[in-house]
Order: structure tokens, then sequence, then C-alpha cells
């Protein structure tokens, strides 16, 4: 097995060669990559809030023990960039990210050093202090707003997804039980116990109420009744959000959660339920902003609510199909994330702006789409894009039903719309920040004073 030390009976002639190792060679193992000093200070940022104890990931990286054996794999997904998960395009678009785990040039050409310099441990003085994780079922931000628990929790119906079952989507309706109108400023979701997280495959919280402000209604059912919106989506790789300063989404008297889970087999009985998390503003204490997350889309379907202005889901056996949409801003804002989300044979998915002068921006995009990832993209607040009302967001999905797509359970098949993975679908998570005509110009004047280079002036 790669990484593993060798035979003892082979350790003392090594040894014996050190001596005949030439200067120049010592040297160099001298001034190789450590684990202590160079590798565990990136396992940290960028690895650790998956590949601990008890998480998600197959194996843990907190300690020389545990990483060494792995060496030889850990070069070769981070040199592919398969690991960490971030598959945004790095030569187009905007590159400047609040949440990005992506490695530098620089830390894999450590990490690819470290391997070939047969991995060593290094000076137990220069290990950085272990970083402290909350517990798999802690909540992530109760600590930043100095509390114990979120302000209001939302649990969905319990269920049970029996071994060996068929995936199966979950979509209760919860009161909230609000009797005055409260500002959100961080959301999370969870899966209420470990094993839940064994067979949660995503987790959608739509917030149903009735809506006095236009940008964010949604249109009616066949009964009269508004469409919920989305409040926010939960999966494999997300922690939550947090809204920006003086900015916040809004919950109304009488809103409703409905959720809408993927539950898929996890190899045995699980009965589990989703819980929703929610931190408010203090009473009082009102954002200027209001956040609305949007779901823009390449495709229409059921799910679309209306708001994705896009092509069917058609895709002959055999072929890469090419789907577009478009959102309409019909206010000033700040586009705060993007997350791309298809099914097994999504492959590429970008956001552009067409500006009201018909100038096109690329804002960001996802060349090699992963679906067991689904990654939220959250801009810099200084790279966020400013865009005025009157600019059409497209939004172009590329599917993949060809053998050369690994994940694609079957190319000779013909795939159109649906809520299944073997299914597709294709739509943009958005987060809009929208603003007024005064001070989205100030916010225009702002961003020149920090980045006087940037393109803000063909915002406006």
């Amino acid at each position: 097995m790669s990484g593993m030390l060798k035979p003892l009976g082979i350790v003392a002639a090594v040894a014996a060669l050190g001596m005949m190792v030439p200067a120049s060679a010592s040297a160099q193992t001298a001034t190789s990559p450590t684990f202590t000093k160079d590798i565990a200070p990136i396992f940290q940022n960028k690895c650790e809030a998956c590949h601990r104890p008890d998480s998600i990931a197959p194996m843990s990286l907190v300690t020389f023990e545990e990483s060494r054996p792995w060496a030889r794999s850990i070069k070769n997904r981070v040199q592919t960039r398969q690991m960490p998960p971030w598959h945004i395009d790095k030569t187009i678009g905007i590159q400047e990210f609040q949440n990005d785990r992506s490695l530098s040039d620089r830390e894999i050409d450590l990490i690819a050093k470290w391997v070939d310099a047969g991995a060593p441990k290094g000076d137990v003085k220069d290990m950085p202090p272990a970083k402290q994780w909350p517990n798999e079922q802690g909540w992530n931000y109760t600590k930043k707003f100095g509390q114990a628990e979120p302000d209001l929790v939302v649990k969905s119906l319990p269920w049970t997804q029996k071994a060996g079952q068929n995936d199966a989507w979950w979509k209760p309706v919860v009161e909230t039980h609000l009797t005055e109108p409260r500002w959100v400023r961080a959301i999370e979701i969870r899966p209420s116990t470990v094993k839940g997280r064994k067979i949660t495959h995503h987790a959608i919280a739509r917030l149903q109420q009735q809506e006095t402000d236009a940008l964010a209604m949604n249109p009616v059912d066949g009964n009269g009744n508004p469409l919920p919106g989305t409040f926010m989506e939960w999966a494999v790789g997300k922690e939550g959000e947090i809204m920006r300063p003086n900015s916040g989404k809004l919950m109304l008297p009488g809103a409703k959660i409905v959720w809408d889970i993927h539950y898929s087999n996890g190899g045995e009985d699980i009965t589990d339920q989703v819980e929703l998390g929610i931190y408010f503003y203090p009473k009082g204490q009102e954002p200027k902003f209001r956040q609305v997350l949007h779901l823009m889309g390449g495709t229409n379907g059921s799910g679309s609510g209306g708001s994705a202005l896009g092509s069917g889901v058609d895709i002959p056996p055999n072929t890469v199909k090419a789907t577009v949409g478009y959102f309409l801003l019909r206010e000033n804002g700040r586009v705060e994330s993007y997350q791309p989300h298809m099914h097994l044979r999504g492959k590429a998915m970008a956001m552009e702006a067409i500006l009201p002068n018909g100038q096109i921006q690329v804002l960001s995009h996802v060349a090699d789409f992963n679906f067991n990832w689904h990654n939220t993209y959250v801009y810099q607040e200084t790279a966020a894009p400013l865009l005025p009302k009157g600019t059409l967001i497209k939004v172009t999905a590329w599917h993949d039903n060809t053998t050369a797509n690994k994940a694609n359970p079957d190319p000779n098949v013909w795939v159109g719309y649906g809520d299944r993975t073997v299914d597709e679908m294709a739509h943009a998570w958005v987060n809009v920040t929208y603003m007024n005509d005064t001070d989205y110009r100030a916010a225009i004047e702002e961003r020149r004073k920090t980045l006087p280079s940037t393109t803000t002036s063909q915002q406006q």
C-alpha cells in the first residue's frame, strides 16, 4: 500500500545508505516541506471542515499519523484539483470569494514537494494549535452571535427511510408561529442526527407568506395561494448563510416553511427530521436592505416557481446539450452568491449579466460541475456584482449525456425534467440584495474608492 512504512528488515540498510547521500541531497531534504510546519496549516484551513473524526469525509487529516498513509493520493487529488471541491473556472469571471476553499498554486506545490520528499513529519514544535470545530450536531453560528441556540428552530416532520428504499422526497408544511415581522441575519439547516446525514441528500426550506413587496412575490397556485419562495437550501458541503451587514431576509406573521427534502438509501432503517435554525436581528434593529434568494434557471419545471424563464430539459441519448434561462432584475441589486444545481448529467454552468446598455459581463462559470458537491460561491463584498435594474441575468447550463461523463447512469436514454437524480434540471440559487437608486449610486461610489481599477463604471 502506498504511503506505508518500509518493512523493518530494510530499515538498517536504508540507515546505512544515509551516510552515502551527497551533501546537496541532504540539504534538499532539510529544506523540504514538513507536515507540522507547512502542510498541517493548509489542511486546517482547507480540508479539516470535512476531513476530521466523525465528519463526512472517509478519513481524517488532522494529525500526521492520520494523513501520512494517504500522502500519494492527496498529491493526486490536489494536483488535479479534485480536492478541495471548488469548481469555479479560475480563468474567467469574478475570483474573489468569502468562502474560497480552493488551494493556491503555492499550496499545491508545497503538498507535492512534501509527498515527493517522503512526506516527513517535521518538528512537533512547529505544529499549529489544533483547530476547534463544533460538535457535529452543534449549530455553526451560535458562538458568533453569543447564543446557545438559534432564535427560532423549525423542524420538519419525522421521516423513516427504510434500508434499500428508493429515493424519496418529503414535503411537509410546518408553521413558524411568528406573530410579528422579523428580520433574519443568518440561517442554517442540519439533519437532526448524525445518522440522518447518511440519508439526507439535500433539504430546501421554502418560505410561504403573504408578501407585500413585489420584488419578493411569487406566482400563485391554482387556488390563488402564493407559491413559496426559496429561503435556504442545504446540501453536503454547505454550512449556512450569514447576511451582509445591514441586510437581511424578512419573515412575516403567519409564515410557513414548506420543506422539500430529498432522502436516499442509507443502508439501514433511519428515522430523522431536518432542522432550520434562524437567527434574528434584535427587535427594533431593522437592516436597511432586503435580501432575497432567487431560483434563476436554465430549465423550467414544476419546481421553478415561475422565476426561471428557461428552456425545457430535452436531452437526446449520447448528446451534450445546453439550456438557457433569464432573470430580470426589477430593481438595482448586489448579487451576493451563486450556486449551480444540476443532476448526474450536469457538466457546466455559467452566469452572465446583460446590462441595460447592452454590455455583457461573465460573473461566474463552473466548468466542472460535480453533483456530489453543492458549493455556494459567496462573493467578497468588494467583488459582489453591483447591477442596475433592467439587467438580465443569463444562466446557461450544459448537460453531458455521453460516455465521457463518468457519473452518467445511462447515456443511451432520453433525459427529461424531474426530481430524481437520473432525471435532470438546471438552475442557480442566487442571493440578491436590493437597493434604491440613491443607495445604488452610493454603493457604486464606495466601490470606486476601494477598487478604482474595477469595471463598476460599466455597471451603471
